[in-house]
């Protein structure tokens, strides 16, 4: 999953911004260090609590087409897959507990793990099984 950052170069280093996640910035002395921050706080800001009820928007399909230097910053898998179950589940308007039911799992912690990015792992059944239940599950996008 890729983010569109936009980088502008100011007098005293460089500053980013996310196109499609408003807040979601960076800043550094170099273009290495902005780099590197983009991707921390791109992770952090997809990385919304499994509690919170906010869906960020999903990436734009395709680079957007304007001045300056754009560059596309790669979530990492395990945000990625944490981010897409809880918006999965908003959207569904799902609780955790009639998630953890709908996926088959015994308690809530169980499923409440895949919404956390430190604990998402999911196996390859798992998986499957998500994209059973729920056939529009954007699964491609952890891997894009």
């Amino acid at each position: 999953m890729f983010y569109h950052f936009k980088i502008k170069k100011e007098s005293n280093g460089y500053w980013a911004e996310c196109l499609e996640l408003e807040g979601c910035n960076a800043e550094a002395d170099t273009m290495a260090e902005v780099e590197t921050n983009m991707q921390d706080a791109l992770n952090l800001y997809l990385s919304e609590p499994f509690n919170s009820k906010v869906i960020f928007p999903l990436p734009f399909e395709k680079t957007p087409k304007m001045k300056g230097k754009l560059v596309k910053v790669s979530v990492d898998s395990s945000v990625a897959f944490s981010f897409l179950m809880r918006i999965t589940r908003l959207q569904h308007h799902l609780t955790l507990s009639e998630m953890a039911k709908k996926l088959q799992y015994k308690n809530i912690n169980t499923y409440a793990k895949l919404e956390r990015p430190k604990t998402s792992n999911p196996e390859l059944k798992t998986i499957a099984k998500i994209t059973r239940v729920f056939n529009n599950f954007p699964i491609g996008l952890v891997f894009a």
